[in-house]
């Protein structure tokens, strides 16, 4: 047996599996692809999460995009995190190329160009599906580990959403929030501090500062109604494909914290509500990440710690995680640990610090007697891959370098006119892109403000009316005073009396008379 057909049983044999899979190309052997050797990845694993990795330019978003295909295929729907833009041309189908003929044809796989079903959503003010999470539905704990607040400022969090609760009073955007920050120190401070205890205006106004920083990244229109439903991710076609659902967010790049509050809000709310899924032979939903490092960067520890909680748990809910960036170093350790399935694509050594980043990638893979895996990161070609997956039991893969699949869909984005008839024919842009500003926290307490300046401006005037009532009696009271004390004197008396008025008027008529 040749070197190659050893090779070829080595990679099959590994491969070998019971169940539906995805292959997503054939391995390679000193440069050369062996048809036929397909590597694959059983649809039983999915849900173990992975890594998509590589520099720029090498192939990350195509290999991205043949695993959110051939899901589609599989009737597993996926959510695509699409921050360059380029790709929403799974909605058409591939023109065609002579080099993608060639390469299928030294893969050994058919190429058959599709479009897949593709729901557009968006973040911010682009077009596209809005996707919106209300204030409560965070709950005090996720949106203090958001704002990375200290222990203090979590707990006056904590209280403002249980006055909110017991008052019956909906937080659904931030000017909710932060109207229920400022009346805990001011109108309401006293309300406050007989229910809830005191409450610092040094520690709300640390938090109000928090969330300006928040709404200047622009999530003053990620918070608010109508709230995206989750179960809206699952939906399949009527050929029983699975929806790529790809969020536009290409105009938040330079927003790192609004990307790390949309994915740990989504994750949290999908944890929350998808049923649990136990060992089952195919994932519910996938999730791609792309440009991953975005979420990590700029994350506090509390964010972190929250994230690599939720990668932990959340493949009980058939739901799995695909982290793409350039360097797997980009990904903390803990996560990275979690990641069943790798496909690294090419990585280059310009520095001592990019050679020492290669080593230590290279230490992530199992070993191989056909490879050495530094000397074929750093001299794959683009489209091609190092790959190790887990197969059924869980055990890791043969480690291959692998020419990867073509995409069946178009490699190239949307032109405006497409994008607005794949709109147009949506049915989640109808359900959810009316702003929704019912009555809240907000309208609630400045009605509660009103009505206690109405009252407290009631009061003053009854308060005031009583004053003038009292005055204008003390006053009449006095009069009457006087008027009896001069009524007692005898000199009063004797001027005043009948006797004396008659002898005066006596007087008086007798000196006429004279």
């Amino acid at each position: 047996m040749s070197n190659k057909e050893a090779f070829s049983k080595y990679i099959n044999d590994g491969n070998m599996t019971k169940g539906d899979f995805i292959p997503i190309g054939a391995a390679m052997l000193d440069g050369e692809t062996i048809t036929g050797a397909h590597v694959k990845i059983p649809l039983k694993t999915l849900n173990r999460h992975g890594l998509i990795a590589g520099a720029t330019g090498t192939g990350k978003t195509k290999s991205l995009q043949v695993l959110a295909e051939n899901l589609s295929d599989k009737g597993i729907p996926v959510l695509l995190m699409d921050i360059k833009g380029d790709l929403s041309g799974l909605a058409e189908p591939s023109p065609g190329h002579p080099k993608i003929d060639e390469r299928m044809e030294k893969i050994g796989l058919p190429f058959e160009p599709k479009r897949f079903p593709v729901e557009v959503l968006t973040l911010s003010e682009q077009d596209g599906v809005r996707l919106r999470a209300t204030v409560s539905e965070f709950g005090p704990i996720l949106l203090s580990r958001i704002l990375d607040l200290s222990e203090a400022q979590s707990g006056i969090v904590a209280v403002i959403f249980k006055y909110c609760d017991d008052n019956k009073m909906p937080l659904l955007d931030l000017k909710d929030f932060k109207k229920i920050l400022q009346y805990a120190t001011q109108e309401g401070k006293d309300e406050f501090e007989d229910d809830y205890g005191r409450i610092s205006t040094a520690s709300t106004g640390a938090i109000l500062r928090k969330v300006v920083e928040l709404e200047q990244q622009g999530a003053d229109l990620f918070f608010g109604e109508t709230s995206f439903d989750t179960q809206d991710l699952l939906r399949i076609d009527e050929d029983g494909r699975g929806y790529i659902n790809i969020i536009r967010l290409t105009d938040i790049q330079d927003r790192p914290k609004l990307f790390s509050t949309f994915m740990l809000s989504l994750l949290a709310e999908i944890y929350s509500t998808f049923p649990e899924q136990g060992d089952s032979d195919r994932p519910e939903l996938v999730l791609f990440i792309d440009e991953a490092h975005l979420i990590f960067n700029e994350a506090s520890k509390a964010l972190i710690n929250q994230i690599e909680s939720i990668v932990k748990l959340i493949r009980s809910k058939g739901v799995g995680l695909y982290f793409v960036t350039q360097n797997p170093t980009d990904v903390p350790e803990a996560v990275l640990s979690q990641l069943g399935l790798k496909i690294q694509h090419a990585l280059r050594a310009f520095t001592a610090n990019d050679r020492k980043a290669i080593k230590l990638t290279a230490q992530n893979y199992p070993n191989s007697e056909y490879y050495n895996t530094e000397d074929v990161l750093t001299s794959l070609g683009i489209g091609e891959a190092l790959v190790s997956a887990l197969d059924e039991k869980g055990r890791p893969t043969p480690l291959a370098a692998t020419m990867m699949r073509a995409p069946m869909s178009r490699m190239d984005v949307l032109t405006d006119s497409e994008l607005s008839a794949l709109l147009s024919k949506s049915k989640l842009v109808k359900k959810y892109n009316e702003e929704i500003d019912r009555e809240s926290a907000y309208e609630m307490l400045n009605e509660k403000i009103e009505k206690a300046e109405a009252e407290e401006a009631k009061e003053k005037a009854r308060q005031e009316q009583e004053a003038l009532k009292k005055a204008e009696s003390k006053y009449r009271t006095t009069t009457t005073s006087r008027r009896r004390s001069s009524a007692m004197n005898p000199v009063v008396k004797v001027l005043t009396s009948a006797t004396f008025i008659r002898s005066v008027f006596g007087i008086l008529t007798k000196v006429m008379k004279k």
